[in-house]
């Protein structure tokens, strides 16, 4: 028992472990007036992705799964936890590898000063070990204060570069967030209480309230209820709390807004569909499910009419995270098996895309120092690697045939059939807009050529490019194979949901 205790607790340390000795070494050095140059910090991140990728999979293979720690049980290792977690570590070895080039860039320009650069690469490392210990939480106060603690350091990440801009849009995040979170924390106040008076000595431990659920009273539960999905909305970048995510994703580093479009965002959904598994088991799981999918088609209009619009590269992006949240907020809300089921995959093909745009955002902006299309001359020319990085994320992202998301979405909608065509027919529009306006941006920018051709190129360095090929790969591979390894997974997830 001894022994057990012991190794959890070494589990535990080594998530956080390589944060804080980052933290500490470059305290150290600020006291000795000592400096870390760019290229060792992100080889550093590099190790620490790669530590938190092998841990992860230790734990994969070795515990029994769910496994909880501590007496209380705050904390857990679970299917869906450690799938989340899994993903986060591929994109942060791909971000860190990717930012030893960027930054390197950001520092020449003068875009961000030598002295901010320990803060960012502490806020980069703490930003994976907060992440992973959200997907950890049984406790639902703890889940909270780990998601508070995402807008924290995602802030601090925008807010590091030197324009002002920047600072107005990690603001606007903070607000936006933290203010739902409000809602979301006494949402948690109003769910302990009522768990008292069911005879509980009160818990908000996700495995504790599945067994109460039947027993709580159901309109205080739908009240809580909706307040705590007032928070996880506001998280996951969802109508109508999504008005901070496209000045944040426009203005962000492409490393930082590569990392939290594909993992930050994932940790509110996953608590709302563990909310939604939660309810199920109450009197109020019906009604629920009906606002999920309400609020997901929903998402999914404003993001499409929205895109129609736009010239700026990384703000087309952002509102595409947007539609994609409402697609798993759809899928979640329809509830089936097959549904929940795609819905997980959604999450994996989604976070892979929507990264190696966001590099290949990154490679452009460096190019040309804007992400509007009407600054894009010559970008196979310049920049070709960027150029067709951005052109199969593209096709990748709208669901084009071949690329995961195409089953994913395509499997999602035949589920949303058993409710309603005519939802599907509205869906189906929407995605149209949607493909609709990256062609248009594609073809507006990358058709462009200019008389002038003494134009400098950024040496894209090979640690830029990088990245985007093993995305570029994965992507084609998930699309045409999915192994049957990740299929049983994933049911195994859908099953210990109880969906």
């Amino acid at each position: 028992m001894v022994q057990e205790k012991v190794m959890e607790n070494l589990i535990l340390a080594a998530y956080i472990l390589p944060s804080v000795l980052l933290g500490g070494i470059l305290l150290g050095m600020r006291l000795f007036r000592g400096s870390m140059s760019p290229g060792i910090l992100a080889g550093f991140s590099l190790g620490h992705g790669l530590w938190h990728l092998g841990l992860s999979l230790w734990v994969l293979l070795v515990l029994p799964l769910p496994h909880y720690f501590m007496e209380s049980r705050y904390l857990f290792v679970d299917q869906l936890g450690i799938f989340q977690v899994l993903i986060a570590s591929v994109v942060f070895i791909l971000a860190a590898l990717y930012s030893r080039g960027y930054v390197s860039h950001l520092l020449s320009n003068k875009e961000l000063d030598i002295e901010n650069l320990p803060v960012f690469y502490i806020g980069f490392n703490l930003l994976l070990s907060v992440i992973t210990f959200a997907f950890f939480s049984n406790n639902l106060a703890l889940f909270w204060l780990f998601l508070e603690l995402s807008t924290l350091f995602s802030a601090l990440l925008i807010a590091t570069l030197n324009a002002r801009d920047n600072l107005v849009a990690a603001l606007k995040y903070i607000f936006i967030a933290s203010t739902a979170m409000i809602f979301a924390f006494i949402g948690l106040i109003i769910l302990f209480s009522i768990t008292r008076q069911a005879g509980s000595p009160g818990t908000l431990n996700w495995d504790e309230l599945a067994s109460l659920a039947p027993l709580l009273s159901p309109s205080v539960l739908g009240l809580s209820a909706l307040l705590i999905l007032t928070g996880l909305l506001a998280k996951s970048g969802l109508v109508p709390l999504h008005n901070w995510l496209p000045a944040a994703y426009a203005k962000a580093p492409s490393v930082v807004t590569a990392l939290m479009s594909a993992t930050v965002l994932n940790i509110g959904i996953v608590g709302i569909l563990r909310l939604s598994a939660l309810l199920r088991q109450s009197q109020i799981g019906e009604t629920f499910s009906n606002v999920l999918v309400g609020l997901g088609i929903l998402s999914i209009g404003v993001a499409a009419f929205s895109m129609l619009s736009r010239r700026n590269l990384k703000k087309l992006i952002g509102f595409s995270s947007i539609e994609h949240m409402g697609i798993m907020l759809l899928a979640i809300g329809i509830g089936t098996p097959l549904a929940v089921f795609w819905m997980l995959f959604h999450t994996l093909a989604h976070s892979l895309v929507k990264s190696g745009l966001f590099f290949s955002a990154g490679i452009i902006r460096r190019q040309y120092g804007s992400d509007r299309f009407d600054r894009i001359f010559d970008i196979f020319r310049l920049q070709p690697v960027a150029a067709w990085g951005v052109i199969m994320g593209s096709a990748a992202i709208v669901g084009l045939p071949m690329f995961p998301v195409f089953l994913s979405e395509l499997n999602i909608l035949i589920q949303l059939g058993g409710v309603s065509v005519w939802l599907v027919l509205m869906v189906l529009f929407f995605l149209l807009l949607v493909a609709s306006s990256f062609a248009i941006f594609l073809l507006k920018a990358f058709t462009r050529s200019e008389k002038n051709t003494d134009r400098p190129v950024f040496r894209t360095p090979l640690s830029m490019k990088l990245p985007i090929y093993i995305i570029m790969a994965g992507v084609v591979f998930l699309g045409v194979c999915q192994p049957q390894m990740l299929a049983d997974f994933l049911n195994q997830i859908v099953k210990g949901l109880g969906f």
